[in-house]
């Protein structure tokens, strides 16, 4: 049997479960919701990362749609609950594929039927807009994890992205954390500072995640996680799901698109927008400036390094789909998932390590989530607590 063969018999038992896909944010830019548009039911390889039989061809089960919105938009939570409602509209559609999931059980469930697990994740901590009742509020929608920031910093938490300015959490930060663990809702801290990221395994009583992260000490970008905080995990039994955006994998690829998100912003596009029009922009760049190519083994390099800091109980899959503009050789889009599979196998990872990279790790850590809100709902209420009160404004 092939490494391949063998990565595809191993997926029809413990298939993976992706932390993090930005297909409806995709729907919104491209068709604004419009679902006959981009039927997922069909081939859409031409526009998207992301369809049915793909996710089938990759050996999904269980996905984690991400409902992010810009960090500059208008109203932050009408934008959220509009994604909500994407992918509630997906979920009507396509019911023989995609099962609604908000437990570890509704995953095993999904697995037994042979049908996709669907989660949700909110990708900032904008989308809650300072309130500790809007985050009940998408809690109670179905949100089961939520990244603390994303590109910018949020009043509470530091982005890896942006100037620091609250110097990780601020007390409201501490929080908001204390409130997801007390829902059962992940606190994920991809897309957070360094100093966020340590702040919140120190404030958080239940398992944490990183839902889309990579290692720093393989490709130094703020976006990945630190040795030390990846030494953490195992105390927090939390986990680092990595992915696969060249951008954060390979140390050329960091320094490319440095100078092609300068191109973007110079061409009057923000750097993160993927429209027919602003892809133009880019290709016309790469032209001139052949873009460094990331590939599988690149994505299994953090992996091996990942392994040996946080063991294989802490690690999983979060590719990030939808989401980039590019991707590495081999892992093109959603049916790529074997081919990582493969490497790993030719690497020496065993079926045992595998079936947790996929699926276990990710089942237990919502699991573990779901078992520290049972304990924290008995002994606490939940918190009214405001940013004017736990944090106010220097005189």
């Amino acid at each position: 049997m092939t490494s391949q063969e063998a990565a595809r018999e191993l997926l029809r038992e413990f298939p993976v479960v992706d932390g993090h896909n930005d297909l409806p944010w995709a729907l919104r830019e491209q068709v604004r919701y419009d679902l006959d548009a981009r039927d997922i039911a069909a081939d859409q390889s031409a526009h998207l990362h992301t369809d049915i039989p793909r996710l089938r061809a990759g050996g999904v089960g269980a996905q984690y749609w991400s409902v992010y919105v810009r960090t500059d938009a208008p109203d932050p939570v009408a934008a959220t609950l509009e994604q909500i409602d994407c992918v509630r509209q997906l979920l009507t559609r396509h019911p023989e594929d995609l099962r609604p999931a908000l437990t570890a059980a509704d995953m095993e469930a999904a697995r037994g039927e042979g049908r996709i697990a669907s989660l949700m994740g909110a990708e900032g901590g904008h989308s809650i807009a300072n309130s500790l009742g809007t985050l009940r509020g998408l809690y109670g929608l179905g949100v089961r994890y939520m990244t603390l920031t994303h590109n910018d910093n949020v009043d509470w938490a530091d982005s890896a992205t942006d100037e620091p300015k609250a110097g990780g959490l601020t007390a409201f930060g501490r929080a908001v954390v204390r409130e997801m663990n007390r829902l059962g809702m992940l606190v994920d801290l991809s897309h957070v500072a360094a100093t966020t990221m340590r702040d919140a395994l120190d404030a958080s009583s239940a398992p944490v995640i990183f839902s889309h992260s990579s290692a720093r000490a393989v490709c130094d970008h703020p976006r990945n996680v630190p040795d030390d905080v990846l030494e953490r995990l195992p105390a927090n039994g939390g986990m680092a799901m990595v992915t696969f955006v060249p951008k954060f994998v390979l140390q050329a690829a960091v320094d490319w698109t440095a100078e092609a998100d300068e191109n973007m912003r110079a061409h009057g596009f923000h750097h993160l927008d993927t429209t027919a029009e602003a892809m133009k922009v880019h290709r016309a760049f790469e032209e001139r400036h052949p873009r460094p190519v990331a590939t599988v083994s690149t994505v299994a390099d953090h992996l091996d390094h990942m392994r040996e800091v946080a063991g294989v109980n802490h690690l999983g899959i979060g590719g990030d789909y939808d989401g980039t503009a590019f991707t590495p050789d081999g892992l093109a889009d959603v049916s790529g998932y074997p081919n990582l599979l493969a490497e790993l196998l030719d690497r020496g990872w065993s079926k045992a390590d595998l079936a947790k990279l996929t699926w276990k790790n990710a089942v237990r850590v919502l699991d573990a989530a779901e078992d520290v809100a049972r304990g924290l709902q008995a002994t606490r209420s939940p918190s009214n607590a405001t940013i004017e009160s736990l944090d106010p404004p220097e005189v």
